[in-house]
């Protein structure tokens, strides 16, 4: 593979595999293969769209439009220059988590956002300290809410588990090929996705 393809196929994971559309994955999941599936249309596509609103569509635009305004490409954000979108995403994670909570959503419905916002204040607590890469930690996050989701439904996750974990390396991959994070950032960006989700659905 040519280096301008390599780098193209790698652009094309980290859009694909962006953290803010993970939770919505997360959540359709669990209303397709699940009993939850049960549940009325209407009920399901609710949930979804609000989680969309509120974990994709609310942080990202507010972001670009706060790069825009500090002139800053997507190749710039260094740590310091993370500190304002890591709030935004916080605050938009949080009025999801409050207006789930207010529609009365079942925990174990809203543990999916709940294990994102884990996840993304863990990765801006470490910001402080170093640069983490928050493609892997969703994608990591995706790895301990998949083993916590199969503790509480009983089914075996090891062949999802697989296919999660070769994304990964995939993702971890292409932000690697990019030259936004190195080896360690991505591992550790990883690590810190699987413990807070998996905290975040079991042990809360």
């Amino acid at each position: 593979m040519h280096e301008k393809q390599l780098i193209l196929a790698a652009k094309a994971l980290s859009v694909v595999f962006t953290p803010f559309y993970l939770p919505v994955v997360g959540l359709a999941s669990l209303l397709v293969f699940t009993y939850l599936s049960l549940l009325p249309f209407s009920y399901k596509l609710f949930l979804l769209f609000t989680v969309w609103l509120f974990t994709v569509f609310v942080p990202t635009v507010l972001i670009r439009i706060y790069r825009r305004y500090q002139g800053w490409s997507g190749m710039a954000m260094g740590k310091e220059r993370r500190v304002v979108p890591y709030v935004i995403s916080i605050v938009s994670y949080l009025l999801c988590c409050y207006i789930m909570e207010a529609a009365h959503v079942p925990y174990f419905i809203r543990s999916i956002v709940i294990a994102a916002l884990v996840v993304q204040v863990a990765c801006a607590v470490c910001n402080v300290f170093m640069n983490v890469s928050t493609h892997t930690a969703a994608i990591g996050g995706v790895a301990g809410a998949l083993m916590a989701f199969s503790a509480v439904f009983g089914f075996n996750p090891v062949w999802w588990l697989c296919v999660v974990l070769v994304l990964a390396g995939l993702v971890g991959t292409s932000r690697m090929v990019l030259r936004r994070h190195s080896l360690h950032q991505v591992v550790l960006g990883f690590l810190v996705g699987v413990a807070g989700a998996f905290a975040s659905v079991l042990l809360v």
